[in-house]
């Protein structure tokens, strides 16, 4: 394709998992006696100093601004919240958001990049605590340029506008640094995986004024599903001024390019108790199919002081992208020899177009008055995207495929193509919000955010000739409070409400629209607790949500969206990171929970009580490390355990567990590291979509060597 290089090429009750990290043994010294200075309130002359262990040190963050877009301790936010940092993705190899899923309680993969948050479907993720995802849609959010993924849980709409109620995916950009950073990375692997990378950055003038960054990646592989090729490459560019002591400039530039060969890639056909029909390999794709995307993101980032105690930023991100997808969609199996075994796949072609444009700004002021850290700010967010979708059936030419001995001799060129949407949309989102978080005194602190949202969609239906409108407001709040009982035990409460407007695409009459945006609900207690000295940390939250107004394809008809009337979902999840000896450290996450239909749509009630697609009751994922200093080496073990969940038709999807494991050693300027994926080379499934498309396959054994020199 245009713009690439080609390249060839449980223990469920023990805490497991060992993994190598980027600078484990020069760290291991410098991170078991670093510190965390933390202030109490205004009226203390002294500020307290916290000593944390190794895990704490390297895995755990103590601020994060996602929650409340000001710097703020993650013991002082009322509202649970994870932030997986650097060390941790380099750890395990991850290369991809759907690497880290384990590591995130509450959160498992749905499809593609969709994800099942707290048993509801989240696509949405931001960057940099702004909206403009140019991998939206059905790509795939690499991680190249990632600094640390944020992860608040519950509804965000009281800081950050419409979001699901289960929870938001922040990334952190890697922006241009003081000191000078060069690093040259080349990774082969199995399924003719190859990959290699280049990233500097420092100071651009002897001052240190200036900043620039400079990142290039390029990978290629040929994964195990039949027919399959993936291609992806990333420049990224940045830089930062500062001008004096009290303003900070920073430009972004990413220009992206991903190839899937063979895709859109559906799942593999099951029976409704979740065993696979044929080889876990099959493909209802072609050769010639694939799904393409092309996207460029500028963002640009002001940040001031005004005086002491008065700061503000500025913050405007643009993007489009073009995603193109010509593949065959298989539309349900059969059994056509009457032998009781299904056997065959009926197919559609699809030929669809997605072109999106999109502009974000957001300008927020904090100031810090005494006890109180007031936030005033407001954002605004347009997507313009032009849809075409052509698509031809069995009775335009297109031939169905065995699911034992597939024949993909069809040539596409042959079908008879009709035009089945074309939609031009428009989206405005406008919001203002204000926030205080007070500290009452050197226990309590308080936090209350009100928001209001202005929305108004468009959308243009060019084969109906028909134009549906919508528009509307809402308002969003969260109370919250924290107290620290003492130096171990901090709780925390929070009442938090959402809402979504129904994307502009979905509100066409042929999609079944107009549809009322979702509301939500959630109510939240926790508590942070901390053991031994700091070598323990263990979070723990409990919550409750109720939403209405959820689409979901039609049963009935794909191409027709439909409305639940309300889901409720509640549950637990664990944290813990530990040192389990010097040289040892352990992560573990686990959630329970239980998201049931409580109204159906259009007076459906055989839906009622039921359990909610791709939402497992139990998840638990564990990762640990242990380092090796006599030989400056480590060594890592990881697992993932999902539960039985059901697809959108009613079948099981099963149980699973996968272990991962990984080596790690420097020498001089040099690191290697070996991540071995799927130890095992289970053959299981992540989720389901329908009995017409198949159950989503987990990735198999996947191994990758990786060298890093520094420079």
């Amino acid at each position: 394709m245009a713009g690439f290089t080609k390249f060839h090429p449980l223990f469920l009750a023990v805490l497991a998992g060992l993994s190598a990290q980027a600078h484990a043994n020069d760290a291991l010294t410098s991170t078991n006696n670093s510190t965390s200075q933390t202030s109490n309130s205004a009226d203390d002359s002294q500020d307290t100093v916290t000593v944390y262990g190794r895990a704490l040190s390297v895995y755990r963050a103590q601020q994060a601004s996602l929650a409340t877009k000001t710097a703020t301790d993650i013991d002082d936010t009322p509202q649970s919240i994870q932030v997986l940092p650097q060390q941790l993705i380099e750890d395990q190899g991850a290369r991809q958001v759907t690497d880290l899923y384990r590591s995130i309680s509450g959160v498992s993969q749905y499809s593609y990049s969709g994800v099942t948050f707290r048993g509801f479907r989240q696509d949405e993720i931001l960057y940099d605590g702004m909206r403009g995802d140019p991998f939206n849609g059905f790509a795939i959010p690499q991680l190249f340029n990632i600094e640390q993924v944020e992860v608040l849980k519950g509804p965000s709409a009281a800081i950050s506008g419409s979001g699901e109620p289960g929870g938001v995916i922040n990334y952190t950009t890697k922006k241009p640094t003081y000191d000078t950073q060069r690093k040259l990375s080349v990774t082969a692997g199995n399924q003719d995986f190859v990959s290699g990378s280049l990233e500097l950055s420092g100071a651009a003038n002897d001052e240190s004024t200036q900043r620039y960054r400079i990142g290039i990646y390029q990978d290629h592989e040929n994964p195990a599903r039949d027919n399959t090729d993936v291609r992806n490459r990333i420049i990224d560019l940045g830089y930062a001024w500062d001008f004096g002591d009290t303003t900070t400039v920073t430009a972004q530039f990413t220009d992206i390019i991903q190839h899937f060969g063979g895709a859109r890639v559906r799942g593999i056909p099951t029976d409704d108790a979740g065993n696979f029909l044929t080889d876990i390999d099959w493909n209802a794709n072609s050769a010639s199919d694939y799904q393409d995307l092309e996207a460029q993101v500028y963002q640009l980032r002001v940040d001031h002081d005004f005086n002491a105690w008065l700061s503000g930023n500025v913050t405007a991100r643009y993007y489009e992208n073009q995603e193109t997808q010509k593949y065959h969609e298989p539309v349900g199996f059969s059994d056509t020899d009457g032998d009781g075994e299904v056997d065959w796949s009926a197919r559609q072609y699809r030929d669809q177009v997605r072109s999106n444009q999109a502009g974000a700004l957001s300008a927020n002021l904090i100031a810090e008055l005494g006890q109180h850290t007031l936030l005033a700010g407001s954002d605004y967010y347009r997507v313009d995207q032009d849809y075409v979708y052509y698509r031809a059936k069995t009775a335009d030419g297109v031939s169905g495929v065995s699911l034992q001995n597939p024949d993909y001799s069809d040539d596409a060129s042959d079908y008879t193509l009709k035009l089945a949407k074309q939609t031009t949309s428009r989206s405005d989102r406008f919001g203002v919000y204000l926030q205080d978080q007070w500290a009452v005194n050197k226990q309590w602190n308080l936090l209350a955010g009100i928001r209001a949202d202005l929305f108004d969609d468009e959308v243009h239906d060019l084969v109906g000739d028909e134009t549906s409108s919508y528009n509307g407001s809402g308002v969003s709040y969260r109370l919250g409070t924290t107290y620290k009982i003492s130096e171990q035990l901090h709780p925390y409460a929070v009442v938090a409400s959402g809402f979504v407007p129904q994307d502009a695409s979905d509100q066409a009459a042929s999609n079944g629209g107009p549809f009322d945006p979702e509301e939500s609900l959630m109510y939240e207690a926790g508590i942070r607790s901390y053991w031994f000295d700091n070598a323990l940390n263990v979070n723990l939250a409990a919550y409750r949500t109720i939403k209405e107004n959820i689409l979901q394809s039609d049963p009935e008809d794909s191409d027709r969206l439909v409305a639940f009337g309300e889901v409720r979902s509640q549950g637990i999840e664990v944290d813990m990171l530990a040192d389990l000896t010097e040289n040892w450290t352990a992560n573990l996450s686990y959630a329970y929970n239980d998201t049931v239909v409580k109204k159906a749509y259009d007076g459906i009630t055989n839906a009622i009580g039921k359990r909610f697609s791709n939402a497992p009751h139990n998840q638990l994922g564990m990762w640990t490390r242990y380092d090796v200093s006599a030989l400056n080496s480590s060594l890592g073990f990881g697992a993932d355990y999902v539960s039985e969940q059901y697809n959108r038709s009613g079948q099981i999807v099963k149980s699973y567990v996968v272990y991962d494991t990984s080596w790690q050693t420097r020498w001089q300027q040099w690191q290697f590291q070996l991540n071995v994926k799927n130890l095992f080379d289970k053959e299981y499934a992540v989720s389901g979509f329908s009995n017409k498309t198949g159950h989503f396959p987990g990735e198999r054994r996947r191994v990758y060597l990786t060298a890093n020199y520094q420079f």
